[in-house]
Order: C-alpha cells, then sequence, then structure tokens
C-alpha cells in the first residue's frame, strides 16, 4: 500500500503541471488561481480518486489528471462559496479568501477558471475519457444543487438558520458526497475498472461522503440531530462505506483507512 505522502506526492506535482505559471497572462488570474488550490487542504478527494485506481487493479499514476481534476473542481467550489454574493467569507484555510486577496471580480473569474481548468483535465486520462468527464459533470452540477439547497433555511425557535427537515439529505449527499462519488468513480474508470467495481467505489464514496458531513456536523456543533443520532449515522455511514470495499479486485485498505480516520476526526 502507498503512503499518504507518495500520494501527496503525484497530487501536487500533477496540480503544478496543469495550473498555470504565476507569472502567465493575465498574472491577476494565474496568481488567484494557484492561491486557491496552494492554500492547503486535506487534499482527500484526490487521494481518493488515486487509491480507486489501484483499487480496481490499476496504477494510480492512470488516475493522476482525474484526481487533479476533481481537486481543482473542490477549489472551484469553495472560492464561488467564499463570495460575497454566497458566504461573505473573507478567510479560507487561515489565509485570505481568492475574493479578499484578488478582489471580487477576480473571484469569479478565478472559480470559472478552475471548474474549466478541471474539465480539461480529466480529459487527459489514459481511458475512459468520457465516462471520466461525465462523471465530473454530473457531480459537479450535483454539489451546485446541493449549495441552492443549502441557501433555503428556515429559523428556529432559538433564532438559528436551519435547513428544512426534508432538504438535509439531499443537502449532504449532493454539497458533500457528490464530489468523493465523483473522486472515487473517475478514479476507478481511469484504473480501467469494471462496471461493478465503479459501483461499489461510488457506493463507498457516497457512504464517506455522508460520514464526513455527520463528522463536521460534530465539530461545528450544528448538527441537526442529537450528538448521540449524528454519532451514530457517522458510524452507520462508515462501515457501509468499507463494505463496499469488500467487493474490489486489488488492494483498498487506504481507502478503508481513511474510511476509519473520518470517525472521532479532530478537524
Amino acid at each position: 500500500m502507498r503512503t499518504r505522502e507518495e500520494y501527496l506526492s503525484i497530487v501536487e506535482s500533477t496540480l503544478d503541471e496543469v495550473l498555470p505559471k504565476e507569472d502567465e497572462r493575465p498574472a491577476a488570474l494565474s496568481a488567484a488561481m494557484r492561491w486557491a488550490v496552494g492554500t492547503g487542504g486535506k487534499r482527500i478527494r484526490p487521494m481518493i480518486c488515486l487509491a480507486a485506481a489501484e483499487a480496481v487493479g490499476g496504477r494510480a499514476e492512470d488516475a493522476r489528471y482525474p484526481a487533479a481534476a476533481v481537486e481543482l473542481l473542490h477549489n472551484y467550489t469553495l472560492v464561488h462559496d467564499d463570495l460575497p454574493a454566497m458566504d461573505g467569507d473573507e478567510i479560507r484555510r487561515g489565509k485570505a479568501s481568492v475574493w479578499a486577496r484578488f478582489g471580487e471580480a477576480n473571484g469569479i473569474l478565478a472559480g470559472d477558471a478552475l471548474q474549466a481548468l478541471a474539465f480539461a483535465t480529466a480529459a487527459r486520462a489514459p481511458r475512459n475519457v468520457p465516462g471520466i468527464v461525465a462523471a465530473l459533470g454530473r457531480r459537479g452540477v450535483g454539489v451546485v444543487a446541493g449549495q441552492v439547497e443549502d441557501l433555503v433555511r428556515e429559523t428556529s425557535a432559538n433564532g438559528a438558520k436551519v435547513l428544512p427537515a426534508d432538504t438535509v439529505d439531499f443537502v449532504y449527499e449532493h454539497k458533500t458526497a457528490d464530489l468523493f462519488m465523483a473522486a472515487a468513480t473517475m478514479g476507478g474508470l481511469a484504473g480501467g475498472g469494471d462496471a461493478e467495481s465503479v459501483e461499489a467505489l461510488r457506493r463507498f464514496a457516497l457512504n464517506l461522503g455522508l460520514a464526513f458531513q455527520y463528522e463536521d456536523d460534530l465539530l461545528d456543533g450544528d448538527s441537526p440531530w442529537g450528538r448521540g443520532e449524528t454519532e451514530r449515522r457517522a458510524a452507520d455511514s462508515t462501515n457501509a462505506a468499507v463494505s463496499a470495499l469488500a467487493e474490489l479486485k486489488g488492494g483498498a485498505e487506504f481507502l478503508r483507512e481513511i474510511a476509519r480516520s473520518l470517525i472521532g476526526r479532530k478537524t
């Protein structure tokens, strides 16, 4: 099994390759794109993509462009999330958000460019390009749909803004889990996996994404449910994610490790 550091090395070198050089014209756009992608983050999604390729019997290197693509798309969503029209956040990962550093217009345009670059990068996969690009597009639209539903909140009895009960599952599946599903299925396709293996990876990633969101709720203290129920949901989703990996032909220990590491995480 490869180490996290080995996967990260593939991710970072590929991102550096596909992103425009900081002085490439227009320099403000190039710098904003690199700032967005380079301000940190766990790189969980691209690592899942690489490990998924190996889990179906392929090579991690076969999935390096899809892995970079899903990270580019993820960062585009964060850039636009931070904009004044959305959350208005001036800080992202302990540094100035893109719009706060480069201006609102450049924030919008940098997000647009990251999204376009994501598809161009995904198309550089060595095989199954139509399926890989289609998966990125489908899940990318899903993330936006989840964000739209997330904006519709109600005022609770204590004055907090909460999701209506009938939208919680939709928001969690799409705003959070969709890019996990994109990462896993794109990796499986890039690694040459068959339909059954790719479907197992999708189920793994769906449940992983849900567990990730439940743990986020516990960290932030804003779960729609009580702590006990949220912990139960996180554990059940993690177990379902791990169970889906049993159907894969290659080594999936790194994916199991990622799933188990979510339980009780501190960040």
